[in-house]
């Protein structure tokens, strides 16, 4: 292993930056702009059972250091995502990917999770209890511990591959919610997703996002994703994925040493689509100031 690489769930990765789901498309869009194998991994779009259209437009909001969105989970559905997305990205990505996987109900979870189980490409699922721009399913799985156990446990039931529930940062107690995914049986967890945001249009006195309220990123979220990613790593033995506001290898440095073993990198993707490959190009430059030799030494460094 080189000084950059890490093991999530027993997979080496080159290096942890892993683009976010829904920042990233399938993959082949970015192989257009460079060499997207430089990558440790990436989230495709988030997937579910059947195709939506998303949410009515406008679905996006600019803030203050970061934006606010609310899309949907527009995807093809996973019959689609197999048949036709896969095979694209596989010209231009000789890696395990990571699948982000949606749902309404327990059943979809578990569906789709064992159709992109069968996939060889598909290296982790990475299963999203935590979107906050969807009514119903989503986040209101990844709010209660026991309903975030309840899609761990049947997710668990069908695959073989690694399962990483993704939870949501609007919550009163996010290490409960993440004991009780690791108690039903999942490889890991990450985090944080969107937190909840609202803007409204001083002219109109409307909110400007067609939803309302849509899931708010960027880099103003980031110390929310620092401390959740400590409390988690400290109270859990599985791995953890960090995100939330990152967008320089300073800020992925920080996210392992509160306990990450990989980081994701989102809204930065959406302002420069080359974030993630100068972030690790960036990294040893890092390491070598504070004097890090190997990235997998530093994962939970503070205690």
């Amino acid at each position: 292993m080189g000084r950059l690489s890490v093991d999530l769930c027993g997979i080496t990765l080159d290096n942890p930056v892993i683009p976010a789901s829904g920042t990233f498309g399938f993959g082949y869009e970015f192989a257009e702009l460079y060499d997207i194998n430089v990558l440790g991994t990436f989230s495709f779009k988030g997937t579910t059972k059947d195709p939506r259209f998303g949410n009515p437009t406008p679905r996006i909001a600019e803030c203050n250091a970061g934006m606010i969105n609310a899309v949907g989970l527009q995807n093809p559905g996973v019959e689609k995502v197999i048949s036709e997305e896969l095979p694209k990205l596989k010209k231009c990505f000789d890696k395990k990917v990571m699948a982000n996987v949606s749902g309404f109900a327990v059943e979809d979870y578990a569906y789709t999770c064992e159709k992109l189980d069968k996939e060889e490409q598909v290296g982790w699922l990475e299963v999203n209890v935590s979107c906050p721009n969807v009514h119903g399913g989503g986040m209101s799985f990844g709010t209660n511990p026991e309903a975030a156990a309840e899609v761990t446990a049947a997710v668990k039931k069908v695959t073989a591959k690694p399962v990483i529930i993704k939870l949501s940062p609007n919550v009163t107690d996010i290490v409960a919610i993440a004991k009780a995914c690791e108690d039903a049986g999942a490889d890991g967890i990450s985090l944080i997703n969107t937190l909840l945001g609202m803007r409204i249009d001083l002219k109109t006195k409307k909110p400007v996002i067609a939803n309302k309220m849509g899931g708010f990123s960027g880099s103003a979220i980031f110390p929310v994703a620092v401390r959740m990613v400590y409390q988690v790593a400290n109270a859990v033995n599985i791995p953890v994925v960090g995100m939330g506001g990152v967008s320089s290898a300073e800020d992925v440095i920080e996210l392992m040493l509160a306990g990450a073993t990989a980081v994701e990198v989102g809204a930065a993707n959406l302002i420069d689509p080359y974030a993630c490959r100068d972030i690790i190009n960036d990294l040893p430059r890092v390491m070598d100031k504070y004097g890090i030799n190997n990235l997998s030494d530093i994962i939970g460094g503070v205690k």
